[in-house]
């Protein structure tokens, strides 16, 4: 016999709602700026700039003070960065929550290995969770973000990978809702190898499918939720290229088969592509004929944050504010956007310029 014992109350379940709703407000989206030490020092290497917590600190600063609230609904954090400082004195978290955003924070603690199988893995963090979200929540978080890691190949994934992986999704959500935290679901499937379009959709499609079977099952409230999944793409290595409308209409048809109404936004990952890329593939989701009863919006990291080489020597980054230009009224994409001149040794670019030609319009 099923019995329903409620895990929520109206008011837990109307605030995780309004955050969620805020997040992806009509022309906003995630920035995802939750990169490791490790991470940063890849991202850093590439400038010539030297790996320091103070060069790390003086890069996030120039970053979050050139965000426009009118495009960024969140950002997600990562530890070290929600307990650092602006130039002024004010911690990170106040400064974001100062413009109006949403802030997030990473909570998983990496993947491991799947006995068992070839090669896949599920991820680590559930231990502690809950008193970590209990804390971060007192710290200025209201979102958190988990990743779980999937691949294709011919024997992947396996039916025990993606059974173990939903149900970590689903007990993270969980956790997440008992303390406040609006949890984004990021269940990603790899675009390593020669798989074609139609191969992506149907394992995305197995994927969130047991996804949301989990997320019932844990009696997780999906208004308050967020989904950020894949793009529908084919594999880095396959021969045939597709167009942003193929992409477009893979990736709504694989999202309509699995993920409930519900949920109230859909946040994707750019998965490797560049910002022209990410851009032109989640313009042509949301101008497909489908009926979209989600919004779909960006959770971008590498594809806001491009880091071209400066020319001459390098330096520590230096703090020059860009302004970024106030997103239009929805409508068609524009594609390229106007092009912008060097002005810094670290960020050469409004960082949210994808997002100013989003179009986040249901069907």
């Amino acid at each position: 016999m099923t019995t329903q014992f409620p895990s929520l109350s109206p008011a837990q379940k109307k605030e995780l709602s309004d955050i969620a709703q805020r997040i992806v407000a009509p022309g906003k989206g995630i920035l995802a700026a939750d990169e490791s030490t490790g991470t940063m020092s890849n991202r850093l290497q590439k400038i010539n700039v030297e790996n320091t917590e103070e060069n790390r600190r003086t890069f996030r600063d120039l970053l979050f003070s050139a965000v426009d609230p009118n495009c960024i609904g969140g950002i997600i954090f990562f530890h070290e960065t929600l307990y650092q400082k602006s130039d002024k004195g004010v911690l990170f978290p106040q400064v974001i929550k100062d413009k109006g955003i949403v802030v997030g924070i990473k909570v998983d603690k990496g993947t491991a290995g799947l006995n068992g199988t070839d090669g896949e893995m599920t991820t680590q963090g559930l231990d502690g969770l809950s008193e970590r979200c209990a804390q971060y929540k007192k710290d200025g978080c209201d979102f958190a973000k988990w990743r779980c890691v999937l691949k294709i190949s011919d024997a992947c994934p396996s039916a025990l990978a993606i059974a173990e992986n939903a149900n970590v999704l689903a007990r993270y959500a969980s956790i997440c809702q008992q303390n406040g935290l609006v949890p984004i679901v990021e269940p990603e499937i790899l675009p390593d190898g020669d798989h074609d379009l139609l191969r992506t959709q149907y394992v995305t499609e197995k994927v969130l499918a047991a996804t949301y079977k989990a997320l019932n099952d844990h009696h997780v409230y999906l208004e308050g939720t967020l989904l950020k999944p894949n793009m529908v793409t084919a594999g880095h290595s396959c021969p045939k290229k597709f167009t942003p409308q193929e992409v477009g209409m893979a990736t709504v048809t694989a999202l309509r088969r699995t993920v409930p109404a519900a949920v109230p936004g859909i946040t994707f990952l750019s998965g490797g592509q560049s910002e022209e890329e990410a851009t032109q593939n989640l313009n042509a989701m949301n101008q497909t004929a489908l009926h979209r009863p989600w919004k779909l919006s960006f959770s971008y990291g590498r594809a806001l944050q491009p880091l071209p080489s400066p020319p001459g020597k390098a330096r520590p980054p230096t703090r020059r504010r860009h302004r970024m230009p106030s997103p239009p009224e929805p409508r068609a994409m524009v594609w390229p956007p106007r092009e912008s001149t060097q002005r810094s040794a670290v960020l050469t670019r409004p960082p949210c310029s994808p997002c100013t030609q989003l179009t986040t319009s249901t069907n």
